[in-house]
């Protein structure tokens, strides 16, 4: 087992404040391979699901997260923990997991990378300080677990004794949040640092401007929001990766297709694997404008059907009626409610 000691923690401090640790530089720069994706909300997932991976963070359970949180007596969230409590919370989390993962979990390096991350997403100006809330929020994000539950938990973290939350507190939640994309270049895609547009659309969504409640926050996220849509997709991307269609791209002709396949709600039988939608790669005769629903999970017979009946009603719809009829919120397809594919 891991044992930290205070003489440790001292070398830890000095060791990592140079927010520059190479194993995580190196992360960084291979995440180069990614500005293919022409779509944010997915290359900002991909990203995010290397980084959650490497600092093994697909393992952790919410309710873990939760539990170390409340071992530490981590409540005010307005706290300021330096070098040292970060590193006691964090050994914590990885002795954790390495118990479940013994295989998986190098303890010492997990707290480095993971420190190290914190650090470069919620320290900008070097202090060697991270607010509590900023670190449960952070981890919360790329913990395991159902999405429904993620978005109640993230939540919790800013409502008040009553278990409401007001827009100031909406928008410090979404503030630390969006710093995650920040971090990995691609916050502009998703409101920047302003927070007021999303609030207001959480708050006109529910109908009042005082408080919201959790359930009302957890449906307005299942609209995908601009400044969220990027934790959702992740959520895809993770189930993405081990699905295989039994369907050929129309573009490369694989077969069968791995990751998330690409289904044509205009033509029958039209299919296209990631590598070649994230390229944005189409067939002369097809166009952008034209809808296709997403899959990350091999496909039912009820869905099988179901978009069999939507192509028949597409098969003699013009190109200017799906120009004029544009798809709406901010991905570029329609895609399948997130109870199905849930877990990171």
């Amino acid at each position: 087992m891991y044992s930290v000691s205070w003489k440790h923690l001292k070398n830890h401090e000095r060791q990592t404040t140079s927010w520059d640790h190479p194993k995580m530089t190196q992360l960084f720069q291979s995440m180069a391979d990614l500005s293919h994706v022409r779509f944010s909300a997915y290359r900002t997932a991909m990203k995010s699901r290397r980084l959650q991976k490497a600092l093994c963070l697909d393992l952790l359970e919410l309710s873990i997260a939760q539990s170390v949180f409340d071992q530490h007596k981590l409540t005010h969230n307005g706290q300021l923990l330096e070098i040292p409590g970060i590193i006691n919370c964090l050994c914590t989390v990885y002795r954790e997991l390495q118990q479940v993962h013994p295989d998986l979990v190098n303890v010492p390096l997990c707290v480095d990378l993971c420190l190290n991350w914190l650090l470069k997403v919620y320290d900008s100006d070097r202090s060697g300080k991270v607010q509590v809330l900023s670190m449960k929020i952070g981890l919360f994000s790329l913990s395991k677990g159902p999405l429904k539950d993620k978005y109640k938990y993230l939540f919790a973290q800013v409502a008040d004794a009553a278990g409401v939350c007001n827009q100031r507190q909406l928008a410090l939640l979404l503030l630390n949040s969006i710093q995650i994309p920040h971090q990995l270049g691609e916050a502009a895609a998703f409101g920047g640092s302003n927070m007021e547009p999303s609030v207001r659309s959480c708050f006109q969504y529910v109908g009042r401007d005082d408080v919201i409640e959790v359930q009302q926050f957890v449906d307005w996220m299942h609209l995908e929001p601009q400044s969220m849509v990027w934790l959702p997709v992740l959520h895809r991307v993770a189930a993405a990766e081990t699905a295989k269609h039994q369907a050929k791209c129309n573009i490369c002709k694989e077969c069968p297709m791995v990751g998330f396949r690409y289904r044509s709600l205009k033509h029958f039988n039209y299919n296209v694997c990631q590598t070649c939608f994230f390229s944005g790669r189409i067939s002369k005769d097809y166009h952008l404008s034209y809808p296709m629903v997403e899959y990350c999970t091999p496909t039912t017979s009820g869905e099988d059907v179901r978009d069999f009946t939507k192509v028949l009603k597409n098969k003699f719809r013009s190109k200017k009626y799906f120009t004029k009829h544009p798809r709406l919120g901010y991905l570029p397809v329609q895609t399948i409610p997130e109870e199905e594919h849930s877990e990171t």
